[in-house]
């Protein structure tokens, strides 16, 4: 539905649903089990596609490995609140154009339209945080997701939990991340990841 609009219609653009969501400022999709229904211009440019490239497929092609983006669907289904709201930060991959193949950090947040069937239809919304964390390692798809838990402030054993592993892989995994960073403790293991 339209908006009034009392200006001559070459003066400005339309003032509608549908030009809120194609000009959002954030990037946005509509998805039914896990395809990608439609999506605005933001989230084109975010992961360098054409809407050719996403519109009718699968969330996957946004995914580094087929691991992550199976894993993901996993914790999205056990994780949605009552209302169907799921949120957090991961590592994404740009599909084409100058940085084809770049991974990067995304804030994903969004919601399962029903609670009940996590994946049958939801809205989510994408935001690019490589401006602010970079991605520098060279990290496995498991330390991608544990160093996004770990960034959320997440115990080993909740870590643990949400990934169905154990504490103590959790705990290797922590002591490998830390290494390769070069940080004596978590709260500095965090610092490094988020400064990239």
């Amino acid at each position: 539905m339209a908006l009034p609009d009392t200006a001559a219609p070459h003066a400005r653009p339309p003032l509608d649903y549908h030009t809120a969501f194609a000009l959002a400022p954030i990037g946005l999709v509509l998805s039914r089990q896990r395809q990608i229904v439609d999506c605005n211009e933001h989230v084109l440019a975010m992961f360098g596609a054409s809407r050719a490239q996403l519109v009718g497929h699968s969330f996957e092609v946004l995914y580094p490995t087929h691991e992550e983006f199976e894993r993901t669907g996993e914790r999205i289904a056990a994780r949605l609140d009552a209302q169907g709201w799921y949120a957090d930060d991961r590592i994404m991959k740009r599909m084409a154009g100058a940085r084809a193949g770049e991974l990067f950090w995304c804030h994903v947040s969004g919601r399962a339209l029903n609670p009940s069937a996590p994946h049958e239809a939801g809205i989510w919304a994408f935001e690019d945080l490589s401006s602010r964390r970079k991605l520098k390692l060279e990290l496995t798809p498991r330390e991608r997701e544990i160093a996004a838990l770990v960034i959320e402030g997440l115990t080993s054993k909740l870590i643990g939990k949400r990934l169905t592993i154990s504490p103590r892989t959790v705990d290797v995994y922590r002591a490998r991340l830390m290494r390769k960073v070069g940080a004596a403790t978590t709260p500095e293991l965090v610092n490094k990841l988020l400064a990239g």
